[in-house]
């Protein structure tokens, strides 16, 4: 069975040009770049084209730059492919990127959240004070360990990203950051400085951490259409009422990308779509989990592997009218009304049986209508059967989850007798 995540990745991953093969392709990225442009009031098309590069390496302007390359992204793999995730994860500004997929933040409110995020996070640490670095070979214990005994009050170094099983990366003060660079070093680890203005995702983010908030308590917030990962606890969000909080906790801890991946993979997902600038969170979980079939939108090449292993059907949905057949037949029965059994379970199910055969028979895909009769035979055995309303919701979660056919009946709901009429 496929089961999907999309994932966005975050600040580091911009380059000039980004984008902009999208952009002269397919109207709805235009639209989305120009819906940028709009509520920005400047040309962050333009720069994500054409640069200049260091004012792209700008937080300010690096932020909503991703943003907008990625729900570009995103829109155009909805409309070309018609998939639909089971899981959106992102890595820190990622995170927002993924809000705005699930509808629960504006587009035109998120460019500008980020805009802000940026410029908040660069003012918090005067440019040359702070610092990043990477840290490979190591197990992220060992990395905790150095910091903690390196940490002081007045020199902060700590881990600002758990990324995977063998990458760490720290944050803080850059004389505090050299001397766990050397410590490090010594240990057999592998050290990158990043190219980044201000040190994330550590506590030395506290003002930009506070100014963030009082920004995101003037947006309102809609309901998630998909389950997103939250980075400072790897699980999923609530709902709506915990995104200030979460998003403004995430600007001062780390990073958990490691138990993302982790929490996708024990999910069952085993195909992941990176879709914004780059490939760094398509290589990451390439060399976590080799067995998860991890592509990136921005790679032709990487689209190209994508169609072959769908078009193959080794990763094909299940049939809603199979599975509610099967669901179905397996359901508990708690009546004992001969004639009511006839008309509500055998009939019904009788007649969804013989129109799968005869799709079948024929090599065709089943109509809407068709699914949305399965369906209404499958609440005819539920209610026949005396099924409580909790199992039967349940059942019907799994079954759209399975199926990836949630979004094609928007309105079903099994406590409404008009349900799919």
């Amino acid at each position: 069975m496929r089961k999907i995540a999309f994932i966005f990745p975050g600040q580091g991953s911009q380059y000039v040009g980004m984008g902009q093969g999208l952009y002269k392709a397919y109207e709805v990225a235009k639209r989305t770049f120009e819906e940028a442009d709009e509520a920005l009031g400047y040309h962050l098309s333009d720069m994500c084209f054409h640069g200049p590069a260091d004012e792209l390496q700008k937080t300010e302007f690096t932020q909503p730059a991703i943003l907008t390359h990625s729900i570009a992204a995103y829109r155009v793999f909805e409309q070309e492919f018609g998939l639909r995730p089971h899981f959106l994860a992102g890595h820190s500004l990622g995170e927002i990127t993924a809000l705005v997929c699930a509808g629960a933040i504006p587009f035109a409110d998120a460019v500008g959240i980020v805009q802000k995020r940026g410029l908040f996070m660069q003012q918090a640490v005067p440019v040359g004070v702070g610092t990043m670095s990477a840290i490979s070979d190591l197990d992220p214990l060992t990395v905790e360990e150095v910091c903690h005994e390196l940490d002081t009050p007045e020199e902060r170094v700590t881990v600002s990203n758990y990324n995977t099983p063998r990458q760490t990366v720290i944050a803080g003060h850059v004389t505090a950051i050299e001397r766990a660079e050397q410590r490090l070093r010594s240990m057999g680890g592998s050290v990158v400085r990043l190219k980044v203005s201000a040190p994330f995702h550590c506590p030395l983010m506290k003002e930009a951490a506070f100014q963030l908030e009082h920004e995101l308590l003037d947006h309102q917030y809609a309901d998630l259409s998909t389950p997103v990962i939250a980075n400072v606890n790897a699980l999923p969000y609530l709902g709506p009422k915990n995104i200030v909080e979460k998003l403004t906790v995430q600007m001062t801890r780390p990073i958990q990308w490691n138990q993302t991946m982790h929490f996708l993979k024990n999910q069952g997902v085993n195909v992941v779509i990176e879709l914004g600038p780059g490939v760094v969170l398509r290589n990451m979980m390439r060399k976590t989990f080799a067995d998860v079939h991890s592509f990136s939108f921005d790679k032709d090449e990487d689209i190209a592997n994508m169609n072959e292993l769908f078009d193959s059907g080794v990763l094909a949905y299940p049939c809603l009218i199979s599975r509610s057949l099967a669901i179905a037949v397996c359901t508990r029965n708690s009546t004992w009304d001969v004639d009511a059994y006839q008309s509500g379970v055998v009939e019904p199910y009788r007649r969804i049986q013989a129109m799968l055969q005869e799709i079948e028979q024929n090599g065709l895909e089943p109509t809407l209508e068709q699914k949305r009769a399965a369906l209404d035979m499958l609440l005819s055995v539920f209610r026949t059967k005396g099924t409580p309303i909790e199992e039967q919701k349940e059942r019907f979660r799994q079954l759209f989850e399975e199926t990836n056919s949630r979004h094609l009946f928007p309105d079903f709901d099994i406590t409404s007798e008009l349900v799919i009429r």
